[in-house]
């Protein structure tokens, strides 16, 4: 009997008949199943730095001829691998400015802390599944008085399924605001930045102090992650904390509290402004937060049963974490950048994501609109801003985290082979030579993503 390969398969098998098979399987194993490896060119020695002495030295030849380095994007929908490693690292960051570690006191647990999510305010109403006591109601029944000067109907009495494709999508895609929305996404980060001004003042405020004595005595520090909607349009989701002066390792003033905390987002969020240049075409635009805001404080349990919003410290760190690996495919959106108008044409996106893309490569076009780049950001919907953010004292950082995960590996190589009596240095010169895999590797990586296979033989 015989059976027939198909053509990868039967070329990794070949492969293994080589002499190099197991650096080449080395090489790419040790990524952990990174999809979209950069490869690099070149050679490295590791000296000791008390006699100068040449230890080790190693090229791009020991690992099949090009050395493998993860990629190392943020999104699952580009690279799973190091996406998850990234998630994984949000959560811990998220975590540790709430219940300490990573070189935040415990004592962090006992500061007012809460979790907010301010929404994007409407632009056009759109197709949205609405529940109550676990019953689907009708979208959006029409109202007297509703009206649409273009004909289409003002209301929908449809009970939309969770995967119906026309949830997000605008009643009537003509009345739709789209130059609002684009311009609010490339402004929302500058908002973001002005409702902190203001919460700062508010909070001093209702201490009874003013902005200097504020500072003096106070600090508020967050972490945040911006959340992608099927409208197209981004949530920021904060964790927002009250700490002493110089931060979670100082004295809070007798007047910090949760509900102090809480009424203060709540006040803020539903005053701050920021004016858009619109140009003569579209017109300037007032921008502000969504009325739908949702602060809540982030308990020391879990929440109770039925209550599916996050309010305990692990559940709001995997809740940030999850949405820091996402970006604008979540909306229906494409995960590269939009380099000429005719790409548009194949883009495969619905109706609604098609017109916010459009509209940005056009106010792109324009000069008043040139500085916000918004035919850079076309494939984000206008949405420049990072995605995950954090105040300076909040809580460790990401380079922090990465730093120590590379000082282990260095530390377990080092044990390997047999130099953990030396102090040593590393001196490589490496170019870049490409990237991504031949069909035989991306079967071996897809074989260890799932944890089967090859893997670990």
């Amino acid at each position: 009997m015989t059976t027939t390969f198909p053509k990868d398969v039967a070329t990794l098998v070949a492969r293994a008949a080589e002499p190099t098979f197991t650096a080449w399987r080395r090489n790419i194993v040790r990524l952990g199943g990174c999809a979209n490896p950069i490869h690099l060119i070149g050679a490295a020695t590791v000296y000791d730095t008390s006699t100068g002495e040449a230890l080790l030295s190693y090229g791009s030849e020991t690992y099949g001829g090009r050395l493998l380095a993860a990629c190392g994007n943020r999104r699952a929908s580009v690279c799973p691998a190091c996406s998850g490693l990234y998630r994984a690292d949000t959560y811990h960051l998220v975590r540790s400015g709430l219940v300490g570690g990573k070189h935040v006191p415990e004592t962090v647990s006992g500061h007012p802390r809460v979790f907010a999510t301010l929404t994007a305010p409407g632009f056009g109403p759109v197709h949205t599944r609405r529940e109550r006591d676990g019953r689907v109601r009708a979208c959006r029944p029409r109202r007297a008085g509703d009206s649409c000067p273009h004909g289409k109907p003002a209301g929908c009495h449809a009970r939309h399924s969770a995967d119906d494709s026309r949830l997000g999508e605008p009643l009537c895609p003509r009345c739709y605001d789209y130059a609002g929305a684009v311009l609010w996404h490339a402004f929302a980060g500058r908002l973001w930045h002005r409702f902190g001004l203001e919460l700062r003042r508010e909070v001093a405020r209702r201490a009874g102090l003013s902005r200097t004595e504020f500072g003096e005595v106070a600090r508020l520090s967050y972490a945040k992650v911006a959340e992608y909607q099927r409208r197209g349009l981004v949530h920021f989701h904060a964790v927002i904390r009250l700490d002493g002066a110089d931060g979670p390792g100082t004295p809070l003033p007798h007047w910090a509290s949760v509900p102090l905390l809480v009424d203060a987002v709540r006040s803020v969020v539903g005053r701050v402004r920021l004016v858009a240049p619109g140009g003569h075409v579209v017109g300037p635009r007032v921008l502000c937060f969504g009325t739908q805001v949702d602060v809540r404080p982030v308990a020391s349990l879990e929440p109770e049963a039925g209550d599916r919003r996050p309010s305990s410290a692990a559940a709001v760190a995997g809740y940030i974490a999850k949405y820091a690996a996402k970006g604008a495919e979540s909306a229906g959106a494409v995960d590269g950048r939009i380099h000429q108008a005719r790409d548009m044409v194949m883009l495969p996106v619905r109706a609604h994501v098609l017109r916010m893309i459009s509209t940005c490569w056009w106010l792109g076009g324009l000069p008043e609109f040139a500085p916000l780049g918004l035919r850079r950001w076309a494939h984000m919907l206008g949405y420049g801003g990072h995605f995950s953010t954090k105040s300076h004292r909040y809580s460790t950082t990401l380079t922090a985290l990465r730093q120590a995960r590379t000082d282990y590996r260095a530390e377990q190589q080092r044990a390997s082979l047999h130099l953990k009596d030396h102090a040593t240095a590393t001196v490589g010169h490496w170019r870049y030579a490409g990237r991504g895999y031949s069909p035989e590797a991306a079967l071996l990586a897809a074989s260890v993503r799932e944890g089967g296979g090859l893997h670990g033989t």
